[in-house]
């Protein structure tokens, strides 16, 4: 009969055994690749982050579910500028909707033409009655002189100042006493070019269209509206990008699929179809981190690299503006147009997958000059992609 002694020992050697082969076991996954594969598997199908349209000629976004209020940054940061009166500051917390702290003008060259959008047009799709706001919740109201009003918006030149509440009062607080005269007679009698409406009167206390006219007038009418936040145009921060005057159409002559995801470890990678409008998109990495993803395509596409821009930076911006962000932004392409940029972010080689975000970047016009600053606000995220999911590469269609 064996002792208990033995017993235990039986047991030990067992039990060392076990672990033995157990390591075997897990060493062989390892080194051939079965483990990731077996997680891969074992792992639900990767969800984008933003709604989007699965084809096999790539992931769209869902522009009828997108929109500027759900577009959330999930870094803070903060920027100054020179700017047309001075320094300029520009502050966001993560958390934050970019509405709340980019401007109209940031897109002025994105082809979605928000300029072109009329206030009725907003109320209209999103069931908004304008005769509910003020006058302070259409931001460019602001920083219009009368001139620039009328300019705007011309049928008010021969409507009597007395009819036009804010104006009248805008005139009675510069001691100007209209006396039955047209808007257009006043402006011709006196010198307003230099006093902006939001100087003189509170614009809280006038409904939005106690001004005739303002809700069918274009954005681009009124002076300087480049410089209005998103959130300054009534229902914009709502409107689902489908609604947008414009979206670009992307190259779907340029697509691939992600092959492979490789994370930080690799190194110097030369094949690469990622960089910046300033650098081009073939911009290799010359530097120990390169985390990428390896793309599948038609041809010479089939080994190309699209490199993480959480770890690669590439010059970006242009004029004055460059210099921001130490003229640096996040290497990626621009399948979607110029009002964002796409960027590989985290890469999970594990799991086979990897989360793209959105950039932005802030443009101003600068003694007549515009300029942009890189593509470094964010990140705002954007799809997620898993191995072989179709991916869209837009334009330039070059190859390293």
């Amino acid at each position: 009969m064996k002792s208990k002694q033995q017993k235990n020992w039986e047991v030990t050697r067992y039990l060392i055994l076990l672990g033995l082969l157990g390591g075997l076991f897990i060493h062989g996954f390892v080194k051939h690749g079965i483990l990731n594969q077996a997680i891969s598997f074992l792992m639900p199908k990767a969800t984008a982050e933003v709604p989007i349209i699965e084809s096999e000629s790539g992931f769209m976004p869902d522009w009828s579910n997108m929109r500027f209020r759900d577009m959330i940054i999930q870094e803070s940061g903060s920027i100054s500028f020179p700017g047309q009166q001075g320094n300029q500051s520009r502050t966001w917390n993560a958390g934050q909707s970019i509405a709340e702290f980019l401007e109209l003008g940031d897109f002025e060259e994105s082809g979605f033409n928000l300029e072109n959008l009329q206030l009725n047009q907003i109320a209209e799709y999103l069931n908004l009655n304008l005769g509910n706001l003020k006058l302070s919740d259409f931001d460019l109201v602001e920083w219009q002189t009368l001139p620039d009003l009328a300019n705007a918006i011309p049928q008010i030149k021969n409507q009597y100042v007395e009819n036009i509440l804010p104006l009248r009062d805008f005139l009675d607080n510069l001691g100007i006493t209209t006396n039955n005269q047209t808007v257009e007679q006043v402006i011709n009698l006196y010198q307003l070019d230099n006093n902006l409406i939001g100087d003189y009167i509170n614009l809280d206390q006038y409904n939005l269209t106690s001004i005739p006219g303002i809700e069918n007038t274009p954005i681009e009418k009124f002076n300087d509206w480049q410089d209005s936040l998103i959130d300054g145009i009534p229902g914009l921060t709502d409107l689902p990008w489908s609604e947008l005057p414009n979206l670009p159409n992307p190259n779907m002559a340029f697509i691939g699929k992600v092959d492979v995801v490789l994370r930080d470890i690799e190194a110097n990678r030369v094949r690469s179809i990622s960089g910046s409008y300033e650098e081009g998109f073939n911009v290799p990495c010359y530097q120990n981190n390169c985390a990428h993803a390896e793309m599948a395509g038609v041809g010479a596409t089939t080994g190309v690299q699209w490199m993480s821009g959480k770890y690669q930076q590439v010059n970006g911006g242009f004029g004055i503006l460059s210099a921001i962000n130490g003229g640096k932004e996040p290497t990626g392409r621009h399948p979607f147009g110029s009002g964002f940029k796409q960027v590989i972010w985290d890469i999970n080689e594990a799991e086979g997958s990897m989360t793209t975000a959105m950039f932005f970047r802030t443009c101003k016009r600068i003694a007549f000059v515009r300029t942009c600053s890189p593509y470094f606000i964010g990140p705002v995220p954007f799809i997620n992609y898993r191995e072989k999911d179709p991916i869209i590469f837009g334009n330039p269609a070059s190859l390293p």
